[in-house]
């Protein structure tokens, strides 16, 4: 369960951005947005994000493990599907191309020209919200895999009780 709550969490947390967060700065002024996102930078990294963040891929693998040990090879299997699909295609990405971007910003003096400051938040909004959009995908793709895992170990467990 643990690595259903995580991935449902962080997948949500990737989907809020996407869906309303960024569109909400896009819709401010640039300095605005610019100073707003440099704040939420400084301050995603916290002990409520973390273990939705990094507990995804452990619990995950746990329960992969875990279920493979005791035979459920199938939900197993799923779960370590689950376990790649998120570090893959969720915390790859995060690393590699969004901190990059997140640790530029924060490095950015806000421009007192209107136009200087919507040409640097429209390039950096645009390819920001795409990059966590994919992010979103591959972590819904791993919370499907972890409620499919968990259902077919539900299939699996009630075949074995039957006489």
């Amino acid at each position: 369960m643990a690595a259903l709550v995580c991935a449902g969490a962080i997948a949500g947390f990737f989907y809020a951005y996407s869906s309303s967060v960024m569109g909400g700065l896009d819709a401010a002024a640039p300095q605005a947005a610019l100073i707003a996102m440099q704040g939420i930078n400084a301050t995603v990294r916290n002990p409520s994000f973390a273990p939705a963040f990094f507990g995804t891929p452990v619990a995950a693998l746990a329960a992969g493990l875990g279920f493979m040990a005791l035979r459920q090879k199938r939900a197993g299997r799923l779960l370590l599907l689950a376990s790649a699909t998120y570090v893959c295609g969720a915390m790859a990405p995060t690393f590699l191309v969004n901190v990059a971007m997140n640790d530029a910003l924060a490095g950015l003096s806000i421009p007192a020209d209107p136009r200087e400051a919507a040409r640097l938040w429209s390039d950096y909004s645009l390819r920001w919200t795409w990059w966590n959009s994919l992010r979103m995908l591959f972590s819904m793709l791993s919370l499907l895999l972890v409620g499919l895992a968990l259902f077919v170990a539900g299939l699996d467990a009630s075949r074995l009780r039957r006489p």
